[in-house]
């Protein structure tokens, strides 16, 4: 598969391969048009302070984990947070409201995530201005904003900038298709705080202040009955464990489960992906560990014994701290 084979020439190897070397036109294309597409921009400021959190590499870095922290410990300090995002790979473009029940094809993976574990308003939009007007309109008393993967999404103004990366980093470096980069690491100069989901400061230097995330592993829970749960000691004696991963780098999912102790057999599908029945028939011979990204889109097509592993993420509150200090300072501009 493409996808795969270009994560492994960006996060695997230290220098351009031929192949990518062929590329390089496209890399500056994809530039071009990216600085473009930013001039252009009109950027909408909403009535409320907007947090934004993305990264400027593609795949997923940790950025829904850390919605919910934020959304978490905004609450706990007084506040009343919505959240917006694209809702990528959903069908059609509308702005719509997610619920609990919502179909995930129609409002994406991830909102429909954030709605269930997050219990703030979430809304979906390619727009995203015009999904936090809606979204405010809807709730008044919403008092700040966080817009899930919008780092590029310049038509949203914003009052904090957070850029989020994984244990892989920037990878070679380069712009893509060459590299894993949308915007180069200079962008960083600009953010308000880089955020490492297992990357040490001490690996991956930055300009902006810099704050280490973990993610630390709940109890296993059944896919078709949430409270029913289970440690991975009582799954090592199960027997054979297959373990899906939809995610933007599925290996983190598995290290994970490595990491509790379990032999897993890994299945690896793309991003975003939409299962059916066929696709989990891998599973019948054994019990099948799940994320719940992947959880949210498989419920019913599962035959056998299926678990899910949620995730906390874990982070210094002086974060909190420094992102309160920049909306206080927009308030009293």
């Amino acid at each position: 598969m493409l996808a795969r084979w270009l994560q492994r020439q960006w996060f695997e190897q230290r220098r351009l391969t031929p192949a990518l070397w062929l590329m390089l036109p496209l890399a500056w294309l994809y530039a071009l048009l990216a600085a473009i597409n930013r001039r252009l921009a009109r950027p909408i400021r909403l009535s409320v302070p907007v947090i934004v959190v993305g990264n400027i590499t593609v795949g997923g870095a940790g950025k829904t984990p850390l919605t919910l922290w934020l959304a978490d410990e905004l609450r706990r300090r007084g506040w009343r947070p919505g959240i917006v995002s694209r809702g990528y790979g959903r069908n059609g473009d509308e702005v719509r409201p997610v619920a609990v029940d919502s179909p995930a094809a129609e409002v994406g993976d991830e909102p429909l995530l954030l709605a269930r574990r997050s219990g703030v308003p979430v809304w979906v939009g390619r727009r995203r201005a015009a999904a936090g007007t809606a979204l405010l309109a809807a709730h008044p008393e919403v008092d700040v904003l966080l817009c899930d993967d919008g780092l590029q999404h310049y038509g949203l103004a914003r009052d904090v900038e957070l850029a989020v990366f994984d244990r892989r980093g920037a990878g070679n470096g380069w712009r893509l298709p060459v590299g894993p980069l949308r915007e180069p690491l200079t962008r960083l100069a600009t953010v308000d705080a880089v955020i490492g989901n297992g990357l040490a400061a001490a690996d991956f230097p930055v300009p902006a202040p810099y704050f280490a995330m973990s993610l630390q592993p709940g109890r296993f829970h059944r896919l078709e009955n949430p409270a029913e749960t289970c440690s991975a000691d009582d799954l090592r004696r199960r027997g054979k464990c297959h373990a899906l991963a939809g995610i933007g780098h599925p290996e983190r999912f598995f290290r994970t489960l490595e990491g509790l102790g379990l032999a897993v057999e890994p299945h690896p599908f793309p991003d975003h992906h939409r299962y059916s029945a066929a696709d989990l028939a891998f599973a019948a011979d054994g019990v099948l560990l799940m994320t719940e990204k992947d959880a949210v889109k498989c419920a019913g097509l599962t035959a056998g014994e299926t678990w899910v592993l949620p995730v906390e993420a874990e982070l210094s509150p002086a974060l909190i701290d420094l992102i309160l200090e920049k909306i206080h300072g927009r308030q009293t501009a």
